[in-house]
């Protein structure tokens, strides 16, 4: 079991991130897993913490698994598989839809009492708990490159190979800390993988306000 718990990856994560503090980084965490890593990046770093909402394109009948991903934008990333997991285009369109109000309904929770921060020419880190499909991180990076930061940083604990292949094109950088052939789920590389409730992100976001 390569982690105990998200805060020892986290812990990790800021070890192999450790050239980047005293730049003040921006930590944009993928929500709700990622959020409370991304405060301990943030700390670590000397850096400021915020959300990146994007939210992933389930499959027909099985939500849980991705057949791609939405931004804030309304920007989509269709995976290879998509056609062949029963995402025709109609269907791909409503769950677009569905999915967009639901990033809507989290910015309006999460930060109501500020805008997001700009990532415009600051070095971003964008965290998340593992990567399965890289769906919802390929539009995290693809969104955020459009809003020109410096460097865009790309940082997990864990993530099968094919999966960080993918990634490596969207980020200046990936760091991975375990990259392992056999890949079922995230959780399964943590002895601990609670769920992060939407209190949770909110009481961290409102200390960083």
């Amino acid at each position: 079991m390569p982690f105990a718990n998200r805060n020892q990856a986290a812990d990790r994560l800021a070890e192999a991130l450790a050239a980047y503090k005293g730049q003040h980084p921006l930590i944009l965490a993928i929500p709700r897993g990622a959020v409370p890593m991304g405060q301990r990046l943030a700390r670590a770093l000397d850096g400021d913490l915020d959300v990146v909402l994007v939210r992933k394109l389930g499959a027909p009948f099985n939500p849980e698994f991705a057949i791609g991903s939405i931004d804030e934008s309304g920007w989509s990333y269709i995976a290879d598989h998509a056609e062949s997991a029963g995402g025709t285009s109609a269907y791909l369109e409503q769950e677009k839809q569905a999915q967009l109000e639901a990033i809507r309904k989290r910015r309006a929770q999460y930060t109501p009492l500020r805008p997001p921060i700009d990532p415009a020419g600051r070095i971003v880190i964008v965290v998340d708990d593992g990567l399965a499909t890289g769906s919802t991180m390929i539009s995290a990076l693809h969104a955020l490159r459009a809003k020109k930061p410096a460097k865009l940083i790309c940082a997990v604990p864990v993530a099968p190979p094919d999966t960080l292949k993918k990634i490596e094109g969207y980020a200046d950088e990936v760091v991975c800390l375990e990259a392992p052939a056999f890949f079922q789920a995230v959780g399964q590389f943590y002895a601990d993988f609670p769920q992060v409730e939407d209190s949770e992100v909110e009481a961290i976001l409102g200390q960083a306000v």
